[in-house]
């Protein structure tokens, strides 16, 4: 007999959410248009026609993890933020989550 507990693990992330985990993944996949601190000005962020999003202005503070999460998974319609579903696992989106809240706390 196959225990509740084992059936709610098969069904949970590995791991805990981590920015130490997102932060290479960040690094990698956000920061070009992001930039390095979260402010939206990456060095592509200027060819863009969308700006990216600045992580540490108070309306990206307000976003909760799920919706910062299905941004990642299905990106932003008519935005050069497009979908990581596919390319980057649950776990990963949850560090890169992780990452972009630590990023959000630091001063300007």
């Amino acid at each position: 007999m196959i225990s509740e507990t084992l059936i709610l693990s098969l069904y949970a992330q590995d791991y805990a959410p981590d920015h130490t985990r997102g932060k290479a993944l960040y690094e990698q996949h956000c920061q070009s248009c992001h930039g390095p601190h979260g402010r939206g000005n990456g060095p592509v962020a200027a060819s863009l026609k969308v700006s990216p999003t600045d992580f540490q202005r108070f309306q990206s503070f307000l976003k909760s993890d799920e919706e910062l999460l299905r941004i990642i998974e299905h990106g932003i319609v008519f935005s050069p933020m497009h979908s990581w579903r596919g390319q980057l696992t649950d776990g990963e989106m949850q560090d890169v989550v992780a990452r972009i809240r630590l990023l959000a706390q630091q001063e300007p």
